[in-house]
């Protein structure tokens, strides 16, 4: 679950993630399955440790992607689309 902002989403982000700004994860716990583990990620890894921690708490197996985005590159995994990047936040 990326919880960037549009724009950072719009300019890459890993295959076949579900976008949902920071500020709307809250309003949309009904959308997301309980039964399956969730990972949250942003550019960094600094947002996205704010839902990962409170869909813990609420009783989510929910996770944090360590380094977020940059570190996903860095391991030189692939994100959409093929010419994206990391848009500055």
């Amino acid at each position: 679950m990326d919880v960037r902002e549009t724009y950072e989403h719009e300019a890459g982000h890993i295959p076949g993630d579900r976008h949902l700004d920071l500020q709307h994860v809250a309003l949309e716990t009904d959308s997301i399955d309980q039964d399956r583990p969730v990972i949250f990620y942003c550019r960094a890894g600094i947002r996205s440790a704010m839902p990962t921690e409170a869909f813990r708490a609420a009783g989510w197996e929910a996770y944090n992607l360590e380094g977020g985005l940059l570190a996903w590159i860095a391991a030189e995994e692939g994100i959409e689309p093929s010419d994206g990047r990391v848009a500055p936040h």
